[in-house]
């Protein structure tokens, strides 16, 4: 038996993410959620939403906002490509993701993903310009963290 995708909520995607994921927190929020199902049962999820960066929220953008496995071979790489038919048949234009910088990307390349950006790591939301207030960053998460931005830009979009 092969992987099969299957709809879920976000709250089944989040509590998903609070047992496994390595380095963030569950959603807020998402347009739609999925996972993929094994031999064994459920081996991973996606969650799909709004870009988080405003600048990238034009209302044709969607970002897959979380993947996670329990490590089942080819289930990151049937995640993204689920994602991208989901978007592309929603009427996306362009679908967009991030990894941290020491990752390969190769299940985001197995699904049609290039790399367009690599960005600087971010420092935490409370800091001034002035340097004079400081807050420490929750350790889940990508703060302090160089990523790399990913997208699909489909066919015929502008």
């Amino acid at each position: 038996m092969g992987l099969s995708i299957t709809p879920m909520t976000l709250r089944e995607a989040n509590e998903y993410v609070e047992k496994h994921h390595r380095h963030n927190k569950p959603c807020r929020g998402h347009k739609f959620s999925f996972g993929v199902v094994g031999p064994s049962g459920l081996c991973g999820i996606a969650i799909c939403g709004r870009p988080v960066a405003r600048w990238l929220d034009d209302g044709c953008t969607l970002e897959v906002s979380r993947t996670c496995t329990d490590g089942v071979l080819g289930a990151n790489s049937k995640l993204y490509a689920a994602a991208r038919d989901i978007a592309k048949a929603m009427g996306y234009r362009r679908l967009i993701t991030y990894t941290q910088g020491d990752e390969q990307g190769k299940s985001l390349k197995v699904a049609g993903f290039v790399q367009v950006a690599e960005l600087e790591p971010r420092g935490s939301w409370a800091e001034s310009t002035n340097g004079a207030l400081k807050a420490m960053r929750d350790p889940i998460g990508n703060g302090g963290v160089p990523r790399k931005r990913w997208q699909i830009v489909f066919e015929g979009a502008a």
